[in-house]
C-alpha cells in the first residue's frame, strides 16, 4: 500500500499524473470555496461542505504522512501545520460555535498555492514559460487575502463598517491602492494602527507585486553557451559565462 501511494505522488505513469492533477483541481476548488464562503452566512450546506472537505484533507494528510521519510520533520513543516489548522477550523464548528475567525483562518489554505505551483511546473511546460508572471499573481492574491483576513479578525465586531469579509476586502483593496474612498474607516486605535501598517508596508509591497506581473524583472532566454535561462531584460552578456546575448525586445524597458 505504501509503495502504491508513493507511486501516485512521485511516479511518472498516466495514473500518477491524473492523480496529481486531481489534487490540483481539489486544491483550487477548496481555495475558491473558502474565499466565497467567507463572504456568506454559514448554513447547513456550507457546514456539510466543510465536513466533506475536512475528511478529504485528513485522508490526503494521512497519505502524505505514510510515505514521508521523517514523520516528525513532516509534521512540523509550516505548510503541514497550516493544513492541520485548516482541518481544525473545518471541524471545530461541530463542537463549538461557528466563530467567524475560524472561517477566515481557512485562508491559510492559500499557502497550498505554492505547492500547486511546483506541481504545475512539473506537469506543464507552458507554465514554466510564464512562471514568473503566474508566481507574482499568486503572491499578490495571497497577500491581499491574508491582509484582508487580519483586518476582518481584528475589526469584526469592533467596527460597524466591517460587518463581513467582503467589507474587509473592500477596505484592504481601497487602502492598498491608495484610493481611500472614506466610506469605511477605522474608528479605534487598533484599527488605525493596522491601517498605518497597511499603508506603510503594504502599499510598497502591493505596487511591487503588481509591477512584476506587468513587467517581469527577468526574461526567459536560454544562453547558447551555458544554458542559463533567466536574464535581466537589458542584459547584453550572460552573467554566468559572459557570452554575448541576443534577447528579443519590444523597445526600451526603462
Amino acid at each position: 500500500m505504501k509503495e502504491k501511494i508513493r507511486a501516485l505522488y512521485f511516479g511518472d505513469s498516466d495514473k500518477a499524473h491524473r492523480f496529481r492533477l486531481g489534487l490540483l483541481v481539489f486544491d483550487l476548488i477548496t481555495i475558491a470555496f473558502f474565499i466565497f464562503s467567507s463572504m456568506l452566512e454559514s448554513g447547513p450546506l456550507v457546514r456539510v461542505a466543510d465536513v466533506v472537505i475536512a475528511l478529504v484533507l485528513l485522508l490526503e494528510f494521512q497519505a502524505r504522512l505514510l510515505i514521508t521519510k521523517s514523520r516528525l520533520r513532516f509534521i512540523f513543516k509550516f505548510d503541514t501545520l497550516a493544513d492541520l489548522v485548516v482541518i481544525f477550523s473545518l471541524l471545530a464548528p461541530i463542537f463549538l460555535d461557528n466563530l467567524g475567525f475560524l472561517r477566515v483562518v481557512r485562508m491559510l489554505r492559500l499557502l497550498r498555492s505554492y505547492h500547486m505551483l511546483n506541481a504545475l511546473r512539473r506537469e506543464f511546460s507552458w507554465f514554466k514559460a510564464n512562471e514568473q508572471i503566474i508566481q507574482s499573481s499568486v503572491n499578490l492574491v495571497i497577500f491581499i487575502f491574508v491582509v484582508t483576513a487580519i483586518v476582518y479578525v481584528l475589526e469584526s465586531g469592533r467596527n460597524d463598517d466591517i460587518g463581513n469579509y467582503l467589507d474587509a476586502l473592500y477596505f484592504t483593496v481601497a487602502t492598498l491602492t491608495t484610493t481611500g474612498f472614506g466610506d469605511i474607516t477605522m474608528d479605534d486605535t487598533l484599527g488605525r494602527m493596522v491601517a498605518v501598517v497597511i499603508m506603510v508596508f503594504g502599499v510598497a509591497l502591493f505596487l511591487r507585486l503588481v509591477q512584476t506581473i506587468f513587467r517581469p524583472t527577468k526574461v526567459q532566454h536560454e544562453c547558447d553557451s551555458c544554458g542559463l535561462s533567466r536574464h535581466d531584460p537589458d542584459a547584453v552578456h550572460c552573467k554566468h559565462c559572459g557570452v554575448v546575448l541576443n534577447i528579443p525586445t519590444e523597445g526600451d524597458w526603462t
